[in-house]
């Protein structure tokens, strides 16, 4: 008979134990004799057994899985925050079940059909817990049929959101400083010299927009003069930084800086820029409020703001963590680091020359 397919049963009678001792040996489990744990110990180990992730959820009625929800593993905010989160679940004895909605760019109603019916699979998949990032949750007003079956799960599975919390929903969040990373970078921008500045990116309705575009705003009104002509919301992708650019260009003048929503809208108006006959930042500055992986590399580099996303991560694991074993699992430290200005070349020094001429 290979290892594999011993039973429970049948380790028990080699190691003289009953079932129940080999099973809490199996799922690491305490209240086992040490003497007893040995011999357990050591038939697996000559046998070389390895016991199913399926067996050992019969058993101890975990799967040691998370659920993570992602509307756009294509993103590269996403792309990573997903590697950022498998590292310290697999530190924990844990694995990932990715479900990717794809509904970026869907309507709002065809979006949240699909995110519910992964909610649905991911109770079938009897997942330990779920991770939420982005999709519907980051819309202002997520639709009620959504937040209903969010509610749902939650009251069955341990859940937590990476988005800003929303009000009236009593959900486990780990959140951004989002307003402060859009007032930081303006600031950054007006402090450099520039007084006429814009903002691109961002789909309307969705938080992570309001919030940033909100802390533009404030410093604008602050600091400069606030031009409602010089925002160009779309959405958070490179076509939609070189679009949002080529309608600025395409005005009878053109602002001193960009502040873009983040480093991949920020490529594509960079991109534009140059499609144009000009460049970043010698005829204009542009600054991200969202650092993405590569921006160091970019032509330009993009002067942008570090969220912490690593140390993000590791706080969501650690809390989903503690809802499915308390006992076992500390919370730690919770701080989240303020946004972080990472000053690189494309915001630049001021033109002597009116970039307006």
């Amino acid at each position: 008979m290979g290892a594999n397919n011993l039973t429970i049963k049948e380790i028990a009678q080699m190691a003289g134990v009953s079932t129940s001792t080999v099973s809490r040996v199996l799922n690491k489990q305490a209240h086992v004799a040490p003497d007893k744990r040995i011999r357990v110990q050591k038939v697996l180990d000559q046998s070389g057994f390895q016991p199913s992730a399926i067996a050992r959820g019969m058993v101890s009625k975990h799967t040691n899985t998370f659920g993570v929800v992602v509307s756009d593993i294509a993103n590269p905010y996403f792309t990573t925050l997903v590697s950022q989160i498998e590292a310290p679940a697999k530190a924990a004895g844990y694995n990932i079940l990715l479900f990717n909605t794809m509904t970026a760019g869907e309507t709002p109603v065809d979006a949240s059909q699909v995110e519910i019916d992964a909610f649905a699979r991911l109770e079938e998949k009897k997942v330990d817990g779920v991770l939420i990032l982005g999709g519907e949750i980051d819309r202002a007003e997520p639709r009620p049929e959504y937040l209903d079956a969010l509610t749902r799960m939650a009251g069955n599975l341990p859940v937590v959101i990476m988005a800003q919390p929303l009000r009236g929903q009593d959900f486990q969040y780990v959140s951004r400083y989002q307003q402060l990373s859009g007032s930081i970078i303006t600031q950054h921008l007006l402090a450099s010299g520039y007084h006429d500045i814009g903002f691109i990116g961002g789909e309307p309705g969705i938080t992570i927009t309001t919030e940033r575009l909100a802390g533009y705003k404030d410093a604008m009104n602050t600091y400069s003069t606030l031009r409602k002509d010089r925002i160009f919301l779309s959405n958070y992708y490179v076509e939609d930084g070189y679009r949002s650019m080529q309608k600025l260009l395409a005005s009878d003048t053109r602002p001193e800086a960009i502040v873009a929503i983040n480093d991949q809208v920020a490529l594509g108006a960079v991109r534009a820029l140059n499609d144009n006959g000009l460049s970043c930042p010698t005829d204009m500055a542009i600054a991200s409020c969202d650092a993405f992986p590569d921006s160091n590399y970019f032509t330009p580099r993009i002067t942008t703001i570090n969220h912490h996303n690593r140390l993000l991560a590791n706080v969501a694991v650690r809390k989903l963590l503690h809802q499915i074993s308390p006992e076992t699992y500390d919370l730690g430290d919770l701080t989240i680091l303020p946004p972080e200005l990472v000053v690189r070349e494309s915001s630049g020094l001021p033109s002597r020359s009116n970039p307006n001429e």
